[in-house]
């Protein structure tokens, strides 16, 4: 089998490309992304690489001949443009679906995500029948909404590809801590800070409960989605919920009950100063996401998670602690310093 993969060397594609290079019914895999695939390009002698945008670069030629596209490409970045992530996540993808549907591919899997749902009871899980409608104050939300709709239409218009929509929690790993910390965090939150004994206590906010796995757990369950028979919507998550006491215990903190409504005005205030890149609708998104039903994952897809979300989390801080990151563009872990004062020159959350 021959797959394509765009976003091929964000945190969850390059665990993907490694899942299906494992996979021995995987022929050949063409990674696509904006940047190249930095050193990793000469990693596996099954993979090759492509440099494409999905906004603009023809696609068409890339597809043909794939037995399965994988849709990873995603700009989060920057929240206070939002008619730049619009075009390339919403107008990106269509571009995608049009260029599947133009080069005859057979099967497609696209990247959804827990925040394409519509706000839901946190102490119940709910299963892929719940509304897909998002959380309007989040461009991220709002924008993996309106793929899940032109999903709906593409197959419709295409009822002969097999169409795969996965919908995962936070997804975490060592190697995306830089990254992370660039996308969310911004440049002057210091690593260090998550040291256990550092961070005194955890703000236990009404709602802040959501679900997270391990990026190698995320690439298995796309190369399962592309390599299987399965159709549909799948969440994919691992246990515990991560909660408040959850994170006290990873950094040996206590938790303190605050209002949600004053952290939400302390963070609206860094971002409107471009001091940090997340957005306080993606705070309120994060209190608003349901918890998850990851039976159907099981069932039909065949895929367990084998990190516990906690384990996932763990790594994830010690990434932060140590400045971890890969070989590629998006993950990079930079130059310190000089890294950081970039993102200070460019203001947090004004640059893709």
């Amino acid at each position: 089998m021959r797959v394509v993969v765009t976003g091929a060397t964000g945190n969850i594609g390059t665990s993907t490309v490694e899942a299906l290079t494992a996979d021995p019914r995987v022929t050949s895999v063409l990674g696509l992304s904006r940047r190249g695939p930095g050193a990793r390009g000469d990693r596996d002698d099954r993979t090759e690489w492509a440099e494409a945008d999905v906004t603009d670069t023809d696609l068409v030629p890339l597809l043909r001949g794939a037995d399965a596209v994988i849709h990873l490409a995603w700009l989060f970045q920057p929240t206070h443009r939002p008619a730049v992530t619009w075009d390339s996540n919403v107008v990106g993808t269509t571009r995608v679906l049009d260029a599947v549907a133009a080069a005859g591919v057979p099967a497609l899997v696209v990247a959804s995500s827990v925040g394409a749902y519509s706000p839901g009871p946190k102490d119940r899980a709910v299963d892929e029948s719940w509304p897909t409608h998002g959380w309007p104050g989040a461009a991220y939300s709002r924008e993996k909404a309106y793929v899940e709709r032109l999903l709906d239409v593409f197959e419709a218009r295409n009822p002969g590809t097999r169409a795969v929509r996965i919908r995962p929690g936070f997804v975490f790993e060592r190697q995306s801590a830089a990254e992370q910390r660039r996308l969310f965090a911004g440049p002057l939150v210091p690593g260090r800070l998550v040291r256990p004994g550092r961070v005194p206590v955890i703000p236990d906010l009404p709602g802040l409960r959501f679900q997270a796995l391990h990026s190698a757990d995320a690439g298995r369950a796309f190369a399962l989605a592309a390599l299987g028979d399965a159709r549909g919507a799948f969440n994919i998550a691992a246990d515990p919920v991560i909660d408040p006491g959850v994170l006290a215990g990873l950094l040996g903190a206590r938790t303190v009950r605050l209002p949600a409504r004053g952290v939400r005005a302390a963070l609206a205030a860094a971002w409107n100063l471009h001091l940090v890149p997340a957005s306080p609708g993606l705070f309120d998104l994060a209190l608003q996401v349901p918890i998850m039903d990851t039976a159907r994952a099981r069932d039909e897809l065949g895929w367990t998670p084998r990190h516990t979300a906690r384990d996932a989390m763990a790594e994830f801080l010690e990434g932060l602690r140590t400045g971890a990151g890969r070989d590629t563009p998006p993950l990079s872990p930079g130059a310190g310093g000089p890294a950081r004062a970039r993102e200070i020159a460019t203001g947090a959350g004004h640059k893709p």
